[in-house]
C-alpha cells in the first residue's frame, strides 16, 4: 500500500494534563477545543495555511481583549475529530506526517474544512493531498478500497469527490482480465496453493471487496453485473465469500452450541442476509445448492422474514441434486440443537414440483432421471444422520420424512434400510408395533444382496421382514447370486451357541439367550409353513 510523506522536522508535539501542545521557546497565542480535546498552538504557521482560521481570527470574540490573551475557538464539527486536525497542524509546523489509504480521506476532509487551499497558501495540502488521491490511491487496488470504505463513514463531506472516484476505480480492476492483473490481492482459499497455480484465478477480488460496507459492496456488484462482462458463477462466488465473511455458519461442531446473538446484531444479520437473497443471479448454475442451503439455514437462525426464506427453498429445491446429506441439516431457531425437518421437507417438495411436467426429451428425461436418484440416496442419508442426531424424533414423524419421497425415486432401499436401522438403535424404547410400522417400508426386493445379508441376521428386524427377505432369496436362487437359505434359517441357533462357548460359565450357572433361539425357531417354522 502506497504512501505519502510529509513535512521533514521530528514530532514535538506532547500532552500535558489533557491539553495537547507543542514544544517551542516561542508562547503559544491560540487554542482550539475539539471536543474533549484542547490544543495550545501558535497561530503564524497555522494561519499561514489555514483559510478558516485567518476569518475566525481576524474577528475578535470583543472589543476589550487582551492582546497578550491567548486566542480560543472552537472546532467541534471538523470532519475527522482531534486526530486529522493534528495532522493538519503538523503540516502547517512542518512536521514529518505520513499520508496512506487508511488516514487520506479524514485528512482531505479535515484540511478542505480548514480551507488549507492554494488560494490560502501555495503547495498547500489539499493539492498535495488530491494530487496523491489521484496519481496513488486510485491506481491500487487495496488503496481503493480502504479509502471507499473509510469515505463512507463520512458521507456527508466525501460522497461526490471520493466515493464515486474510488467506486470507478475497483469496478475497472474487477473488469480487467485475470491476466492482466499486476496488483497484489487477497486469496486464502484453502485448497489453492499460489506456488501450484502461475495464473491469477477469475475470482481474484473477490476477498477485498468482502471488506466493504453491505451498501458499498451492493453498489459494486450491481455496477459490475450491469456491465454484462462477468459470469454470472463470478458473482456468485462474490456472494458466497461476502456471505462467509460476515454471517456465521449456524451448524455448529457437534458437542458445541452457538451463543445467543443479540438483537441489535440480529438485525444486522438479517439486513445482510436479505440483501445477498436479492443480488443472487438469477441464471441456472450461478451459485451452488450448498451455498443456498447455508443461506436457509442461516435465514432460519436468525429469524429472516418468510419471503426470504420461501426464496430460498425455491432455489436450493432447483438444485437438490447437487447436496449432500450434511448440507439439509437446517438447525432450529427455537433449538439450535435439533433439526428443522419441515424446512427440510419444503426444500425436497421444492425438488419434487420439478417433476409434476413431462419432460420434453429423453435427455431431459434421463437427466431428470439421474437427479432424482440422487436426491433419493442424499435423503435417506440425511435421515440415517436425523435418526442419529435427533433422540427424540417420534416415530410418526420419521415415517412422515421418509414417505415424503416418492417410491419410484428409489430404485434401490439399501439407504432407507440403514435410516431404519439406526432410528431402531438409537431408538430402544420403540415398541414392536413401531418397529412394523418402520420396517414396512422397506422393499426387501429393492435390497441388495450384501444388504440382505445383513438384514436377516440384524436382530432389531421384525420376524415378518427376516421371513420376506429369506423368500425373496428363495426367488433369486435360480440366478446363483442369492444366499443359501437353509444356511441363513439355522445361522442364528449356531450364533447363539458359538456366543454361549465364548461367553463360559457364570459365577453361578450358565446364561442361555432364550430370546435370541426362540426367534430362529420362529423364522424356520414360518418359511417351512410357506414351502
Amino acid at each position: 500500500m502506497k504512501y505519502m510523506k510529509l513535512g521533514s522536522k521530528p514530532d514535538t508535539f506532547y500532552t500535558e494534563e489533557a491539553t495537547r501542545s507543542v514544544l517551542s521557546e516561542v508562547p503559544t497565542d491560540i487554542i482550539i477545543q475539539i471536543n474533549n480535546t484542547k490544543y495550545h498552538l501558535h497561530k503564524f504557521p497555522l494561519l499561514l495555511k489555514c483559510g478558516l482560521l485567518q476569518q475566525l481570527c481576524s474577528t475578535p470574540s470583543s472589543p476589550t481583549d487582551e492582546r497578550a490573551l491567548p486566542f480560543c475557538l472552537s472546532l467541534h464539527d471538523i470532519p475527522g475529530g482531534h486526530q486529522a486536525f493534528e495532522l493538519c497542524a503538523k503540516f502547517c509546523y512542518c512536521i514529518s506526517i505520513n499520508v496512506s489509504a487508511h488516514n487520506f480521506v479524514p485528512a482531505i476532509l479535515a484540511a478542505r474544512y480548514l480551507k488549507m487551499t492554494e488560494l490560502v497558501s501555495r503547495g498547500n495540502l489539499v493539492n498535495k493531498l488530491e494530487s496523491f488521491f489521484d496519481s496513488c490511491i486510485l491506481q491500487g487496488w487495496r488503496d481503493s478500497i480502504v479509502a471507499l470504505q473509510s469515505a463512507w463513514q463520512f458521507s456527508g463531506w466525501a460522497e461526490n469527490r471520493i466515493v464515486q472516484p474510488c467506486m470507478d476505480s475497483i469496478v475497472e480492476k474487477i473488469l480487467v482480465h485475470p491476466s492482466q492483473v499486476t496488483w497484489s490481492y487477497t486469496y486464502t482459499r484453502p485448497d489453492y496453493a499460489k506456488k501450484q497455480h502461475q495464473s491469477v484465478p477469475k475470482d481474484w477480488w473477490t476477498e477485498d471487496i468482502s471488506d466493504l460496507d453491505l451498501d458499498l459492496f451492493r453498489s459494486v456488484i450491481y455496477t459490475v453485473r450491469s456491465t454484462k462482462a462477468l459470469p454470472p458463477a463470478l458473482i456468485g462466488e462474490a456472494l458466497h465469500v461476502y456471505t462467509c465473511k460476515h454471517l456465521p455458519d449456524p451448524l455448529y461442531t457437534e458437542g458445541s452450541q452457538p451463543e445467543p446473538e443479540p438483537e441489535e446484531m440480529l438485525v444486522k444479520q438479517r439486513r445482510i442476509l436479505e440483501s445477498i437473497v436479492t443480488m443472487l443471479p438469477p441464471e441456472p448454475g450461478s451459485v451452488t445448492c450448498k451455498f443456498l442451503l447455508r443461506l436457509l439455514r442461516i435465514a432460519n437462525y436468525i429469524g429472516a422474514s418468510s419471503s426470504t426464506k420461501a426464496e430460498l427453498i425455491k432455489q436450493s429445491g432447483r438444485q437438490l441434486h447437487e447436496a449432500s446429506a450434511k448440507d439439509l441439516l437446517i438447525p432450529s431457531q427455537s433449538d439450535p440443537t435439533t433439526y428443522d425437518l419441515g424446512a427440510t421437507e419444503a426444500v425436497l417438495e421444492g425438488f419434487l414440483a420439478q417433476f409434476r411436467r413431462r419432460p420434453s426429451d429423453p435427455a431431459e428425461a434421463r437427466q431428470m432421471g439421474s437427479a432424482m436418484e440422487r436426491v433419493a440416496t442424499v435423503f435417506d442419508s440425511f435421515l440415517e444422520m436425523v435418526a442419529r442426531r435427533n433422540l427424540d424424533l417420534p416415530v410418526s414423524r420419521f415415517i412422515d420424512m421418509a414417505e415424503a419421497l416418492p417410491d419410484v425415486a428409489r430404485k434401490q432401499h439399501d439407504g432407507l434400510y440403514r435410516a431404519i436401522d439406526t432410528y431402531l438403535k438409537e431408538h430402544a424404547e420403540v415398541s414392536k408395533a413401531e418397529r412394523k410400522r418402520l420396517c414396512r417400508m422397506i422393499d426387501c426386493r429393492k435390497l441388495l444382496p450384501d444388504t440382505r445379508a445383513e438384514a436377516i441376521c440384524n436382530d432389531r428386524m421384525p420376524l415378518r421382514t427376516i421371513v420376506q427377505l429369506l423368500f425373496v432369496e428363495q426367488e433369486r436362487s435360480s440366478t446363483g447370486n442369492a444366499l443359501n437359505v437353509s444356511t441363513v434359517i439355522h445361522e442364528e441357533p449356531r450364533r447363539s451357541e458359538q456366543a454361549l462357548r465364548e461367553q463360559g460359565p457364570q459365577e453361578k450357572g450358565v446364561s442361555i439367550d432364550v430370546p435370541a433361539m426362540s426367534r430362529s425357531l420362529s423364522v424356520s417354522k414360518a418359511v417351512k409353513k410357506k414351502q
